[in-house]
């Protein structure tokens, strides 16, 4: 049996009387206008999710009180807080690219890296090192290319050159797939976690940053793939709160464990202050909805 879908396409007035007619309130339609054409109306459908009432109920489909401008208001937040997380991030990976080509150069020397007895899975090595040969073969970048026209053995560039064009997921794959727990040790340390902490960490962490770069809403978001909690330092476990059941990780902890990394790279960095700056701004401050505990800002790490 087919289902095929019917929904047909509505202009930007039909869209704004639909609105209004479920009960959301538009004060100013020309500014309405401009949100729905510039951003549309199925992005902005994500956050007024919250103030729809529970399927089933009579009535019209919004909470009493709701209206545009609060959804735009969340929007805006949501943005700001994706650009924020990505400063963060972005610090983070760079942090790990460099521990990451510094270790295996140090243990291996600049092609070291090559050496398929440094990874617990031969059939992952040999696919990550095609998917990164496919990239080494088209890059445009200026140090790539002086590299293959200067050099043919190896056909790879130093491990240096190809931790800058790896992506954060490519580089947590390379990172998680060695054997020696002493090696990813040795490259977890800068970091201040130990390996078996910092591995999940990264995966997670690479799906936040591609939330983030894709400009998907994050603000209420839950991930499948969670982080591992550390037991230790002491204030930064007291800070973080232990997930209950076995639903996607809400946001919450991320946030505490980025801005944890980010001061472990960057020991002036503001980004925990600019964050609760931010917090302060959430236009409905429901923070619970991101994972929030209630006295959150008492706990170790927030200042």
């Amino acid at each position: 049996m087919t289902r095929p879908f019917n929904k047909p396409a509505t202009t930007i007035a039909q869209q704004i009387a639909h609105l209004t007619a479920q009960g959301m309130a538009i004060a100013d339609v020309p500014r309405a206008e401009h949100w729905l054409r510039h951003v549309s109306y199925y992005r902005l459908s994500a956050y007024w999710l919250p103030f729809e009432k529970p399927k089933g109920q009579p009535g019209p489909r919004f909470l009493p009180g709701t209206d545009f401008d609060t959804v735009t208001a969340l929007y805006e937040f949501d943005r700001r807080l994706r650009l924020l997380l990505l400063n963060a991030i972005e610090r983070i990976e760079v942090a790990v690219r460099g521990s990451w080509a510094y270790g295996l150069a140090q243990h291996g020397g600049p092609h070291g890296y090559l050496d398929a007895a440094l990874y617990t899975d031969r059939r992952q090595f040999h696919d990550n090192l095609s998917r990164l040969a496919r990239e080494v073969g088209t890059s445009p970048e200026t140090y790539i290319d002086h590299y293959r026209k200067t050099y043919d053995d190896p056909a790879m560039p130093p491990v240096w050159m190809v931790a800058e064009m790896m992506s954060f997921g490519q580089l947590s794959r390379w990172y998680s797939s060695l054997d020696d727990r002493a090696l990813r040790n040795v490259i977890a340390q800068p970091l201040g976690l130990p390996e078996a902490l910092l591995v999940p960490i990264l995966k997670h962490l690479s799906i936040v940053r591609n939330s983030c770069a894709h400009h998907a809403r994050l603000w209420n978001r839950g991930f499948l793939i969670r982080p591992k909690l550390p037991n230790k330092p002491a204030d930064l476990a007291a800070t973080l709160e232990p997930p209950a059941g076995n639903g996607p990780a809400m946001l919450y902890n991320s946030l505490v464990l980025i801005g944890f990394l980010a001061g472990k790279v960057d020991p002036s960095s503001t980004w925990v202050a600019d964050l609760k700056a931010l917090l302060a701004t959430h236009p409905t401050g429901h923070l619970a909805m991101m994972g929030f505990p209630a006295a959150w800002a008492g706990r170790p790490l927030w200042p």
